[in-house]
C-alpha cells in the first residue's frame, strides 16, 4: 500500500504539475484538497481536472464562516493592520486553510503535506509553521525549494512536464497578474506592478471593485450593529458574519471602497509590490474602529492600538498557533466586552464618511463634553491639574536657566 500526501490544491498550472511530480519521485497517492475560503468561480471544475491529473481523491472544504469567525474577526477586533495597509486577506487565511490541511491529513493517514508556494514569498512560511504547529510529525514537501528534483522554470515547462505525463488541460500561456482571493479580500501582484514607478492599470487589474472616479456620483448609507465586537446587523437585517462581509464587498465595491497599492516588506527580506481589493472588509473595520470610540477609554485604546500592530506582524509571518498570538487574542477580547452599538456610515468615491455613532456603553458625556460647566467638571480643577501635569517641564527648565546663569 503506498503513502500518502495531502497537497493543498488550487486547481492551477502549478498545483496540477506537482501531482505528476509527487507520484513520479516519491510514490505517493496524492489527495488533493481544495479548501474554499471563498475563491468564487475559482473552484469550478475542480474535481475533473484533478482526476485528469492523477490524483487518487479530491477533497473540497468550505471553511468560510471558520475563516471569518476564528481567523477574521480577532484580526478585526484587534484593529491588526500590517504596515498602517494591508488588512492581512492572505495572512489570516492560510492558517486556516493549514487547519483544514492537517485534518484531512489525519483522516487519511497521509505521512506529508506539499505546498505549491515559491521560495520567495511569505506563504511558505505561513504553511510550514502551521503544519510544524498542529502536526510536527508530518513531512513538508515544498517543490519550488527542491531545486534538484523540481526542473521547472516557466509555465511552458509545467505544460511540457505535463503533456508528456498524459496531462492536457487549457491552461493558458498568457503572462497575466498573480492574484490570491478569498471572501476577505483579492491580492494582485506582477505585470506593470512590478515596477513601482508605474501606475496600476485599474482597468484591467480590478475584480471586486471599481476605480473610485466610476463610482456612482451619489452616497450609499449603511448601517452595522456589534455586539462584543461583532457585527450582528447589516442595515437592520441580521446576518452571519460571513454573509456581512459579502454584503459589504457588493455595497464597498460599487462604491470603489478599499484598494490599496502597496510595497511592503516580506518576512524573507525582500520588498514587494501589489495591489489589494478589500472593500468589505475596510468598511468592516472602519465601522469598527468607530463605535471604539465611543467605548474604550483612552489608555485601554492606546495600548490596543500598540497591540494591534504586532499582533498584525505575528500573523502576517505565519505565527498564527502561538501562545503570543493566543495570549494577544485573549487581550483583545477582553477589551470588546462593551464594544456594543450601531455605526452609521455613507460611502462615496472611495470614501467611508460617518454618520453617527450610538453605544449603551458610550464614554461620551455631552455636558461634560461641552462648553457649559456641568456637574461633574470645574473649570478650576484645571488649575491644579496643569500645575501637576507641567510640573516635570517647569522643573527642567528652572535647572536648565540655573546652569545657563552659573555658566556666564
Amino acid at each position: 500500500m503506498r503513502e500518502k500526501v495531502v497537497l493543498a490544491y488550487s486547481g492551477g498550472l502549478d498545483t496540477t504539475a506537482i501531482i505528476p511530480w509527487l507520484k513520479e519521485n516519491f510514490g505517493y497517492d496524492v489527495i488533493c484538497v481544495c479548501v474554499d475560503c471563498g475563491q468564487e468561480e475559482e473552484l469550478d471544475g475542480l474535481d475533473e481536472r484533478a482526476r485528469k491529473s492523477g490524483a487518487a481523491k479530491l477533497y473540497i472544504e468550505d471553511i468560510v464562516d471558520d475563516l471569518c469567525d476564528n481567523f477574521i474577526m480577532p484580526c478585526v477586533e484587534a484593529g491588526a493592520v500590517y504596515e498602517h495597509k494591508y488588512l492581512l486577506g492572505t495572512s489570516m487565511a492560510r492558517p486556516a486553510i493549514v487547519k483544514k490541511l492537517v485534518e484531512i491529513a489525519r483522516k487519511e493517514n497521509a505521512v506529508a503535506i506539499c505546498h505549491g508556494a515559491t521560495g520567495k514569498g511569505n506563504d511558505q512560511i505561513r504553511f510550514e509553521l502551521g503544519i510544524k504547529a498542529l502536526a510536527p510529525d508530518l513531512k513538508i514537501i515544498a517543490p519550488w525549494r527542491m531545486t534538484d528534483l523540481w526542473k521547472m522554470d516557466s509555465r511552458q515547462a509545467e505544460i511540457d512536464y505535463c503533456r508528456a505525463h498524459g496531462i492536457d488541460l487549457p491552461f493558458s500561456m498568457g503572462k497575466g497578474y498573480s492574484r490570491d482571493r478569498n471572501i476577505w479580500h483579492i491580492s494582485h501582484e506582477g505585470l506593470e506592478l512590478e515596477d513601482p514607478s508605474q501606475e496600476p492599470n485599474y482597468d484591467e487589474l480590478l475584480v471586486l471593485t471599481v476605480p473610485p472616479e466610476k463610482a456612482p456620483d451619489e452616497e450609499t448609507e449603511i448601517s452595522i450593529t456589534f455586539e462584543q465586537g461583532i457585527p450582528k446587523t447589516l442595515n437592520g437585517k441580521a446576518m452571519k458574519v460571513s454573509d456581512i462581509i459579502r454584503e459589504l464587498n457588493v455595497l464597498g465595491g460599487k462604491n470603489g471602497i478599499g484598494i490599496v497599492d502597496i510595497v511592503e516588506n516580506r518576512v524573507v527580506g525582500m520588498k514587494s509590490r501589489g495591489v489589494y481589493e478589500t472593500p468589505g472588509g475596510t468598511i468592516l473595520m472602519a465601522a469598527h474602529d468607530q463605535l471604539e470610540e465611543l467605548c474604550l477609554d483612552r489608555e485601554t485604546m492606546e495600548t490596543k492600538k500598540k497591540l494591534g500592530s504586532q499582533m498584525a506582524q505575528v500573523v502576517y509571518e505565519g505565527k498564527w498557533f502561538t501562545p503570543l498570538r493566543e495570549a494577544m487574542q485573549a487581550f483583545v477580547e477582553s477589551t470588546q466586552k462593551y464594544v456594543t452599538g450601531e455605526a452609521k456610515m455613507k460611502l462615496y468615491k472611495g470614501n467611508i464618511i460617518k454618520a453617527g455613532t450610538t453605544s449603551p456603553y458610550s464614554l461620551y458625556n455631552e455636558s461634560l463634553a461641552s462648553f457649559t460647566t456641568g456637574d461633574l467638571y470645574d473649570h478650576h480643577d484645571a488649575d491644579g491639574f496643569i500645575t501637576l501635569f507641567g510640573l516635570p517641564l517647569k522643573v527642567r527648565a528652572m535647572k536648565l536657566r540655573e546652569v545657563e546663569q552659573k555658566n556666564q
